[in-house]
């Protein structure tokens, strides 16, 4: 496993980026300790998670993740093995949502208390914030870095327009400049990525992080029909993948699987890695048997022939 290093930072960071969605969620905080205990001594360190995350699930109301990556940075001292990611500006509640100055300053002192350390290695705009400019963002994020309580940015779910003119706002004000974008983008989920925010970020050099990028377990080879999706967790999110072209894409991972011996799973973040400017694709485990597939993709070398059989059986 070769790190990457993370835009202009100099952090050096691992080719692939633990997602923190499930802790709290489908895997409780003695499971998510297993996980980041394994994920860390295996040498891997880039953990991503968000302030909102697991609001979604009956009975949370969000923070849940940074509390759990909170207790085990304080019950392991790992803190200085990690760099770790999280996210702002998705609602948590009445009045707080977004990414005006004021807000950002309320969210950040509150993601620091529940992950139980100083400072956020890279923090992101979740999404973005059409009722505030950029230009505001922007300087905010610059203020936490100059503090010490941020070291790099990044943008999540931006479009190509808003993510070159905040570009173009950093570099004629001199603050602080987006290292990272978060995008929707896997084999499956292709077109909006390369064709809106691709030439972008390849233009100024920007680290992609990509999520969903096992398609919410749909390119893990654990799913062969829609009837097998029904019964997981995530059904209402698996669903829309069986399609032709869905079944398609399977069909090739099943085949390139065959062929070298390693996981479906593996095979798709793989081919990830093998995309311009991606820097490490964001894939969640809620076991520490699942974590090999993904250590595994790191060191799989997809010829050339099979990189273009997966890509030509997901052409959209």
């Amino acid at each position: 496993m070769t790190k990457r290093t993370l835009g202009s930072t100099g952090i050096e960071v691992s080719p692939i980026m633990l997602g923190g969605n499930v802790f709290g969620w489908t895997i409780d905080e003695k499971q998510s300790f297993a996980v980041l205990d394994r994920f860390v001594d295996r040498g891997y360190n880039f953990i991503d998670t968000a302030d909102m995350y697991s609001s979604w699930v009956p009975g949370n109301k969000g923070g849940e993740s940074e509390t759990i990556i909170g207790n085990w940075f304080k019950k392991t001292g790992k803190r200085e093995s990690v760099v770790l990611a999280t996210k702002l500006g998705n609602p948590m509640g009445e009045g707080k949502k977004g990414l005006s100055a004021v807000y950002m300053k309320e969210a950040v002192e509150a993601s620091l208390t529940r992950l139980q350390t100083d400072y956020i290695d890279l923090y992101q705009a979740h999404i973005d914030d059409a009722d505030t400019s950029l230009t505001e963002t922007l300087r905010a994020f610059d203020d936490l870095v100059k503090e010490g309580k941020v070291r790099a940015i990044g943008a999540s779910n931006y479009s190509g327009d808003r993510l070159r003119e905040s570009e173009e706002i950093s570099r004629r004000e001199g603050i602080a400049r987006y290292q990272t974008l978060q995008p929707h983008y896997n084999l499956y989920h292709r077109a909006e990525y390369e064709h809106d925010l691709a030439p972008v970020v390849a233009e100024f050099s920007l680290g992609v992080v990509p999520y969903f990028a096992l398609a919410s377990g749909f390119l893990s080879g654990k799913y062969k029909t829609a009837a097998d999706a029904e019964k997981a967790k995530r059904a209402g999110m698996l669903g829309k993948y069986f399609d032709d072209r869905g079944m398609k894409i399977l069909a090739a991972l099943a085949k390139v699987s065959k062929e070298t011996g390693a996981k479906q799973a593996s095979i798709a973040l793989a081919w990830l890695l093998s995309r311009p400017n991606i820097l490490a694709p964001i894939a969640s485990a809620t076991s520490t048997e699942q974590l090999e597939d993904l250590f595994a993709a790191t060191e799989l070398e997809l010829t050339p022939e099979q990189l273009k059989e997966l890509s030509e059986a997901s052409v959209y």
